[in-house]
């Protein structure tokens, strides 16, 4: 028999009713009521045993950061990104000194407020100390059937402290008892404070479900009819959970700092393109991918880190990160970007000169110094533009390809400094097509489809690869959302001369570019046929000996001749010259395409 009582009613039922639970039990992962399927319930031992035992990375007599959550927290079995979904908590520790402060992510998938709180609690409260920091976290799997054989974790909606719900769990095969949402939550606080530690609430992440807008649309010439209704359904904003009003008003009733993550995120995901949104999540609607647990993460940090609550100041000391790097100018044009220097890009006029930002490869920035050196083209391209007019900021990184660019945050930079009117060159290919799983980690999916797949790389961790025109459309795509020109620039020739003439590749990268341009419109300046097309002009020969071995020294007469000039060391890098080269072919491709950067051409 089920029935709603009062709280006061419950003083004589044993709290070992509600303490611990066997996990052995469990059933194989099912969907439920969100229309997600669980990864942790089929290797719930395995995922035990992965999650740190509590209080287990302590340093010396240093605090703990405890991270109390569901799979948006700690995803997967081993929460490693093998099934290519991750929660944010994993990457948390970026924004705390760890010789000061450790944080433990503890949550679990599949638990609610009332089974953590139950079941995984007890522990994590025992190794609690005075002067550690628990972030409460947790909701998203709060509803369904209260008493139900499979799960059983579902809470009365809501923060009345005086309600709850008895009856026998068909799961655990005992009496059971079920409180509001917010009870919960004071249950935590309450033991937290008990133990001399110091609770923080903080609303869910948001999922990739939007309000819908009503408005009524005209219909297009020739259409025969209206819409049902006369009107068409639209997206909206990202929704913001109920849960985040509850937990809201539990720490402002408790007198607890608080944290709406759920608006902070939900607030990121609404300012981004639909596509952009959607690749935030992987598998369903809940759950995140590597982009989605990151942006989590920050969004985290910056509630604490911004907040101006006196009770996190001691915490606030022990946090690192939160900034954003971004690129920062100094009051005169330079060459390429500096690490120091002072915000000021205006000309004497006090117009605001706009940026370009050169990314790429070594191609577009290498060693740039020694005049008989390896030059990238960007480290020049203070010859092709005016630089009173323009602020030019190479960006590009030796080594890279679109994939490793964006993993080791250096797009991120990039991103974090755009303004509205800045233009960006992206210039990718000569290390993309490259080993996947190596340690380097650069090589991509070749191909222009949003195709993915999670790779298992050589150091034992995981990673989620996309293909190369789907790492192109999304520094594209983040251009156009900051407000600035994204240019998608080809990549350089190398020092190749199959059949006399200098090698095209046309059919592979080529051919992606040209995919990309097509479905997305951006500006493309082809360098690379316009590069060739000089080299082959001073170079090439119109046909080669019809003897082999003739032909093979012809080909390495023209190669010696432009490695002379024009190349370095080897087939791929360029001179100083190699590099000027490139740069007025890239200035020849904005001519040409009367693009609006021309104008800041020098005459």
């Amino acid at each position: 028999m089920k029935r709603l009582i009062t709280a006061a009613a419950l003083m004589a039922i044993s709290l070992a009713q509600i303490y611990g639970q066997a996990f052995d039990n469990l059933p194989d992962p099912i969907e439920d009521v969100n229309k997600v399927v669980d990864n942790t319930p089929d290797s719930i031992a395995k995922a035990l045993m992965s999650r740190p035992k509590p209080g287990s990375t302590r340093r010396g007599d240093n605090p703990v950061l405890f991270l109390i959550g569901n799979s948006t927290m700690r995803n997967g079995t081993k929460g490693n990104g093998s099934n290519g979904q991750w929660g944010w908590g994993y990457f948390a520790n970026k924004y705390f000194d760890e010789s000061k402060i450790t944080v433990e992510n503890q949550a679990l998938g599949g638990m609610s407020t009332r089974t953590f709180y139950t079941d995984l609690w007890p522990a994590v409260r025992d190794a609690l100390k005075p002067g550690d920091w628990v972030i409460v976290s947790i909701g998203h799997n709060d509803n369904g059937e209260f008493f139900d054989q499979r799960r059983a974790r579902a809470v009365i909606p809501g923060v009345d402290p005086d309600t709850c719900y008895i009856g026998f769990n068909e799961r655990t095969q005992r009496q059971d008892t079920v409180y509001s949402y917010g009870h919960y939550l004071r249950l935590y606080i309450n033991d937290i404070r008990a133990h001399g530690a110091n609770p923080i609430l903080m609303s869910l992440t948001p999922r990739n479900a939007h309000d819908t807008l009503w408005t009524s649309q005209l219909p297009s010439s020739g259409e025969e009819r209206w819409p049902k209704g006369g009107v068409v359904a639209k997206k909206g904003k990202i929704v913001r959970k109920p849960q985040t009003g509850w937990a809201a008003y539990v720490a402002a009733d408790e007198g607890v700092p608080f944290v709406d993550l759920n608006e902070r995120s939900g607030a990121k995901l609404d300012s981004y393109s639909e596509w952009k949104q959607n690749y935030h999540f992987l598998g369903d609607k809940i759950h995140t991918s590597k982009f989605g647990a990151e942006m989590n993460a920050l969004s985290a940090g910056e509630g604490l880190w911004q907040s101006h609550n006196p009770l996190l100041k001691p915490l606030q000391a022990m946090m690192q990160n939160v900034e954003p790097q971004m690129y920062i100018f100094p009051s005169s044009g330079e060459e390429g970007c500096p690490k120091d220097g002072v915000v000021a890009n205006t000309s004497g006029a006090g117009e605001r000169r706009p940026r370009v930002f050169f990314t790429g490869d070594s191609t577009v920035k290498n060693f740039d110094k020694e005049d008989d050196g390896m030059w990238g083209w960007a480290s020049q391209a203070y010859t092709v533009f005016d630089t009173t007019k323009v602020i030019l900021c190479n960006a590009a990184r030796a080594g890279r390809s679109t994939r490793s660019f964006i993993r080791e945050g250096l797009w991120d930079k990039v991103y974090n400094s755009l303004q509205p009117g800045d233009f960006v060159t992206i210039q990718f290919g000569h290390n993309d097509i490259c080993p996947i799983t190596d340690q380097k980690a650069r090589g991509v999916i070749p191909g222009t489809q949003d195709t993915l797949h999670v790779y298992h790389m050589d150091n034992d961790t995981y990673e989620v690869v996309y293909s190369f025109g789907w790492y192109l459309k999304k520094m594209i795509d983040d251009c156009r959302e900051k407000g600035a020109t994204p240019i998608l620039v080809s990549l350089t020739p190398r020092n190749e001369w199959p059949g006399g003439k200098i090698e095209r590749r046309d059919g592979t990268y080529g051919k992606w570019y040209r995919e990309v341009v097509a479905e997305t419109g951006v500006a493309f300046i082809d360098v690379h046929n316009i590069s060739a097309d000089f080299l082959d002009k001073k170079f090439a020969v119109k046909s080669l000996s019809l003897d082999k071995e003739k032909a093979k020294a012809e080909v390495a007469a023209i190669k010696e001749k432009a490695a002379a000039t024009y190349f370095k060391k080897d087939h791929t890098h360029t001179s100083k010259l190699g590099a000027q080269m490139n740069a007025q072919s890239f200035a020849k491709g904005l001519r040409d395409a009367h693009h609006e950067l021309a104008k800041y051409l020098k005459k």
